[in-house]
């Protein structure tokens, strides 16, 4: 068992944040971590590309929304840091921007200064928390004295609400953050589908779930359910990749199209 400051950093067990970290060619993972991850990339090697894609699409929404004037964020299900971080990309168009990020990984928690390297003018916060509880996670004080939250806010839920499971409310628990959201805010996610290969994609849960983390994978009417009542805006619910791609972006294979991706705003 191996303890930062008193607590257990199970690194005996994957992790979905540092498998995360592996696909993206971090050094914030372990034995179990790599292990569980080999078995997925002998399965479906696109993952990796598709992981860049992801971290490609937090990238171009963060500008978008920072462009069209939103100056406070809050991540949650943030992962192991990995730069540009989310807070990078905001304050890089608005150096005042508050960004708040939020994740119940210890090992995040352990590697939580590199994410509050904050501008003069702005200001970086991290909270250990749980999106399954989201009333504690408003609650959190890191989070209260950070972001006002009766003024616009983006709210970043990417490829994280396949790892809530419909059993655990994985709606009713957005519509709840979505629920104190002031007008003008937005909802930016990312989320795995079995749309376009119902089997690779099957077998790729089948791993998560024997490494014990629980994965759900939803088809296009299901990703957009948590955008109720929200307008979405353009291209609208797409493949990840052809969100607002870039033109000085490499290409992205078509195999690595195996997440929805989608930006609204709370009228």
């Amino acid at each position: 068992m191996t303890r930062y400051d008193g607590v257990d950093l199970r690194l005996n067990v994957a992790h979905s944040a540092r498998m995360y970290d592996y696909y993206l060619g971090g050094f914030t993972n372990f034995a179990a971590d790599r292990e569980a991850a080999g078995h997925v990339l002998a399965t479906a090697p696109w993952v990796r590309t598709a992981a860049r894609a992801n971290r490609s699409f937090m990238h171009r929404s963060t500008r978008a929304l920072a462009r069209a004037g939103i100056d406070q964020f809050i991540d949650i299900g943030t992962g192991i840091p990995t730069s540009p971080n989310l807070h990078e990309v905001a304050q890089g168009i608005r150096p005042r921007a508050r960004v708040v990020y939020a994740d119940n990984d210890p090992i995040v928690l352990t590697h939580a200064l590199a994410l509050l390297t904050s501008t003069p003018e702005g200001r970086t916060a991290y909270v250990e928390a749980d999106v399954t509880d989201p009333v504690a996670l408003l609650a959190a004080p890191g989070l209260c004295e950070t972001i006002d939250l009766t003024r616009p806010v983006a709210l970043s839920l990417n490829a994280l609400l396949h790892f809530v499971p419909d059993a655990q409310g994985a709606h009713e628990l957005v519509d709840h953050l979505k629920s104190v959201l002031a007008p003008g805010s937005a909802l930016v996610m990312s989320h795995l589908t079995a749309d376009f290969d119902p089997e690779e994609i099957g077998r790729v849960v089948g791993i998560y779930q024997a490494a014990g983390t629980a994965v759900q994978a939803r088809s296009h009417g299901e990703f957009a359910r948590f955008f109720d009542g929200w307008d979405l805006l353009a291209p609208g619910i797409v493949p990840t990749v052809d969100w607002r791609p870039r033109a000085d972006e490499p290409p992205v294979p078509a195999s690595a199209a195996a997440g929805y991706a989608g930006v609204a705003l709370r009228p």
